[in-house]
């Protein structure tokens, strides 16, 4: 049984932390893998751990060029949540959520999911339209929604100013299953579980390239230690994914922007749900320390920067002050910034690519915490039955040779 009591912390703590045991190991690669997963964040690690649970397939390598959890997993509001305009993409999140709700249980590692529910609120006549129509078409999928009055928001988000002089609050809808998980814990877990069943977790690894047959089939992956032999490789890197497609040989119609994120100083308990103003983006919850973690609009041009620009941290924060005028004197501790791949129908891509061997996992822009059990589990079911999962079959790639694009970001009325 092992011992984590208080004496047994302070121990670990005056001898540097010398004592634990890694929760997954740090093995040399094999040459040659069934399946090799690119990317150590949530979506690669869920996809191993779900090729090993769901369909035996232990013989997997997830391979990272930083630390597990170092990119858009580590770098988000956390935020989870199901209410998604098109039948396909309701299918998809309520799925992810659905997983999310059993996780802490399925990997025994508390994922820390609080279900607080999310308020949304509309500030004129066109946001009220829109509210109207997104609950209409979510509850007809299925997604547990409901519209809400002036009163109902004052209640559930004291902070918000419902009369302001240019943002009046109209009324709004509430998501009372979504809410937020420690995204730390997420990838932990994933990595942690998936170890245990055998997968090979591989960091400090950079992939430098593809390595084809004379058919054109993808047959490993060159890396920064040496090459890696794999009947299947698995793309799932987000804002990096058109950067290896390229390097693979086919484009992907997708755009890379930063989207910031800020947290401030620890605050007394003011705000037990998730609030989002349609008129201005902003968005908030307050994490277990305390603090307000918030973010909004994306920075709106090419980069892969970690960081974001000032212009758009000015505009979000000054959003969320004037939204909520008792926040405006918390310090801002940290700021940071995910790098998101945005796709011309602001939704995923998920599946096979051009080149055969060779699976992508990317396209969320914003909403790829949230998704990430679902994205793992539908990948992991493409490459284990060589067939897509009949959730996935709408965000193939071959979607954009169709013309059956699934606009989200027009369906609901949001800039991401």
């Amino acid at each position: 049984m092992r011992d984590y009591s208080v004496w047994r912390i302070v121990k670990e703590g005056l001898r540097d932390q010398r004592g634990w045991k890694p929760v997954w190991r740090s093995p040399i690669p094999k040459p040659k893998y069934d399946v090799v997963v690119i990317g150590g964040g949530g979506h690669g690690l869920a996809t191993a751990y779900y090729l090993a649970k769901n369909h035996r397939v232990t013989n997997v390598a997830v391979i990272e060029k930083g630390w597990l959890g170092g990119g858009n997993t580590g770098r988000n509001t956390t935020i989870i949540r199901s209410n998604y305009y098109y039948p396909e993409s309701a299918a998809l999140f309520e799925l992810a959520l659905t997983l999310y709700e059993g996780l802490s249980r399925e990997l025994n590692y508390n994922i820390m999911f609080s279900q607080r529910g999310m308020v949304i609120s509309g500030h004129s006549r066109h946001d009220m339209e829109t509210v109207r129509r997104s609950v209409g078409a979510m509850r007809a999928h299925g997604v547990g929604v409901e519209m809400i009055d002036v009163a109902e928001i004052e209640r559930r988000v004291p902070a918000l100013d419902t009369r302001h002089p240019r943002y009046p609050v109209w009324g709004g809808f509430k998501q009372e299953r979504a809410g937020t998980a420690r995204h730390d814990a997420v990838a932990w877990g994933y990595a942690r579980a998936a170890d245990q069943l055998g997968v090979d977790i591989i960091q400090n690894c950079e992939v430098r390239g593809f390595r084809k047959n004379d058919r054109g089939r993808v047959v490993g992956v060159e890396t920064s230690n040496g090459f890696i032999a794999a009947d299947a490789v698995v793309m799932s890197v987000a804002g990096h994914s058109s950067v290896l497609a390229g390097q693979a040989g086919f484009r992907l119609p997708v755009t890379s922007y930063a989207l910031q994120a800020f947290v401030t100083e620890p605050l007394k308990p003011v705000l037990d749900c998730v609030s989002w103003s349609l008129a201005t983006g902003v968005y908030v919850s307050q994490s277990d320390k305390g603090g307000l973690v918030f973010g909004g609009s994306l920075d709106l041009y090419n980069s892969y920067a970690q960081r974001g620009n000032f212009p758009i941290a000015a505009k979000v924060i000054g959003g969320l002050a004037e939204l909520y005028p008792s926040f405006a004197n918390a310090r801002i501790v940290r700021q940071w910034a995910g790098i998101v791949d945005v796709v011309q129908d602001s939704s995923p891509i998920l599946g096979e690519t051009p080149i055969e061997g060779l699976y992508i996992n990317c396209g969320w822009g914003t909403g790829g915490f949230k998704a990430i059990p679902a994205g793992g589990w539908l990948m992991a079911h493409h490459v284990a039955t060589a067939k897509p999962h009949e959730i996935a079959r709408p965000f193939s790639y071959k979607r954009f040779e169709t013309g059956a694009l699934i606009d989200e970001a027009a369906g609901a009325g949001i800039a991401h």
